[in-house]
């Protein structure tokens, strides 16, 4: 660990070859001991002032389960569903928070995350190609996030800001994001925590407003419900939950604390604290997804809307059918929209240094790997607003390829990361048990069959040519060697195939 005592960089000389700089670092060591000296092997006694200073990751975390895909997907599930998908929603949020604290686990205790530990591990071949799919994953995403955050600017401004313009508006975030690290960590965390209150709060109100049925919201909570009808939107609900570029971002976001990994029982009290902020921070993102499914299962359930709702179009259908008030509620879920996808936007800035950073071990000032980020991201995302800008339609087209384009990428951040938790090279005495380590695997598995089926559907009705037939079925075939590479090499007994062999060799040598 580097001295805490040496002297700040200058901006010219801050690179990224660090998650955290040790004095950007939140201090904990010693909070609200009362300065008792403590055996190092046991934790130390619960703190609720700890557990302030530990709080915030998570929430960060939690905002990739509240961006405007996710936002889509509750809609559409309630508008076509009713209330029958809310068990899946809860059970597809406490997969998510499985493999996010596996995720914290792995950054606590390494005190590195995971594009950087994958760096390491893995050949450079198969290094790159998990880099390009992380940063094909964030890209889909960011302009999800962007293209909503414009939908709801140009409800806000009447039509006045079209979304090109509010795409670039919220291109600027990056600025933002910059201006306010520079304030450190807990600024910054601040900011998120009012965005995710904002959301809460218009999600409620609208709640509040169309007054959902209250027995049959807890029903389809309690009462497991899946009908043929219903299957795409049951398969969109789980797949908007885990986001691939939300594990590397996890790993990286706890060490923002200052930990000292030489002494177990400090590292086993931050993987507690972090496991009860994160826990909060899903069953707040549970109820805020909640909210939105129940609104549009009161307001659109089995209408002839229910098959054409979207998000350019999600806020206009309420109006129509709720009218004014004290505030419409147009406006209402254009602010919760707008929260939704500035938030998102910022946490992707955030995710893509990180992963660029952590898989290139590039050497690049903060401003410069922002900047980059964010171009990789905005260009395509302009090109998107300017082409489907005439059309709700076409944004919708779009929002599906997306969808699939990150469900691809899913077995190439959590198969690496259930890999990394178990291995005791990495972890040494924290890595995952035998039934941790099966429970994920079967979560892992579960989550990537559900995004598989929902690639088949969509390619057999997209695959229409001989020529566009033939590439799907040579990149099907790419694809399933590779997620059959990264299971091969998490299997123990490969690298007991690999020490065995070597013996062999040695042996014959002899």
């Amino acid at each position: 660990m580097a001295d805490p005592h040496q002297p700040l960089l200058t901006a010219d000389e801050e690179f990224s070859d660090e998650t955290y700089e040790p004095t950007a670092k939140v201090h904990v060591v010693g909070i609200a001991e009362n300065d008792t000296v403590f055996d190092d092997s046991k934790t130390p006694p619960f703190s609720w002032k700890k557990l302030w200073l530990f709080t915030g990751p998570g929430f960060l975390m939690s905002i990739a389960f509240l961006d405007p895909g996710n936002l889509e997907g509750d809609l559409q599930a309630g508008a076509i569903a009713g209330y029958s998908l809310l068990w899946l929603l809860f059970w597809a949020t406490a997969m998510g928070l499985l493999i996010q604290l596996l995720s914290a686990r792995l950054g606590v205790v390494t005190g590195r995350h995971l594009a950087e530990l994958c760096r390491d591990e893995y050949p450079n071949w198969a290094r790159y190609l998990l880099w390009v799919m992380a940063e094909m994953a964030l890209i889909g995403s960011d302009i999800q996030e962007v293209i909503g955050s414009a939908i709801a600017l140009k409800i806000l401004s009447h039509g006045f800001i079209p979304l090109w313009c509010g795409v670039l508006i919220t291109a600027s975030d990056c600025f933002l994001f910059l201006f306010l690290e520079n304030y450190g960590v807990r600024k910054l965390e601040a900011v998120f925590a009012v965005l995710i209150g904002t959301m809460a709060l218009s999600f409620a109100w609208m709640f509040g407003d169309t007054n959902p049925n209250g027995l049959e919201l807890l029903e389809g909570i309690v009462v497991p419900k899946l009908s043929s009808k219903t299957i795409q939107q049951a398969v969109g609900v789980v797949g908007c939950i885990i986001m691939p570029h939300n594990v590397f971002l996890h790993s990286a976001l706890v060490q923002s604390r200052e930990i000292d990994h030489t002494k177990r029982g400090r590292v086993q009290e931050a993987l507690n604290y972090y496991s009860i902020e994160s826990t909060f921070a899903l069953v707040i993102s549970f109820i805020i997804n909640l909210f939105v499914t129940a609104v549009f299962a009161k307001s659109f359930y089995g209408t002839p809307e229910a098959e054409s709702i979207g998000l350019s179009n999600a806020g206009y259908y309420l109006q129509d059918k709720y009218g004014g008030g004290l505030f419409p509620i147009l406006y209402i879920w254009a602010i919760g929209l707008l929260a939704a996808g500035q938030s998102s936007t910022l946490t992707g800035t955030y995710a893509g240094q990180f992963i660029m950073g952590g898989f290139l071990n590039l050497r690049l000032k903060k401003w410069m790997r922002a900047l980059i980020t964010r171009s990789c991201a905005i260009i395509p995302t302009i090109i998107v607003a300017l082409l489907f800008d005439t059309s709700d339609d076409m944004l919708d087209v779009l929002n599906e390829w997306l969808n699939v384009l990150q469900s691809i990428q899913i077995p190439f951040a959590v198969i690496p990361l259930l890999y990394l938790v178990s291995k005791e090279e990495v972890m040494g005495a924290f890595r995952i048990g035998p039934v941790l380590k099966t429970l994920s695997w079967l979560v892992a598995a579960l989550v990537i069959v559900i995004n598989g089926y929902l690639m088949v559907e969509f390619f057999s009705g997209e695959a229409t040519g001989l020529l566009f037939g033939s590439v799907i079925c040579a990149f099907t075939a790419a694809y399933i060697a590779f997620v059959v590479y990264l299971i091969w090499r998490s299997i123990p007994f490969s690298s007991w195939f690999s020490s065995h062999t070597s013996k062999n060799v040695a042996t014959v040598v002899n």
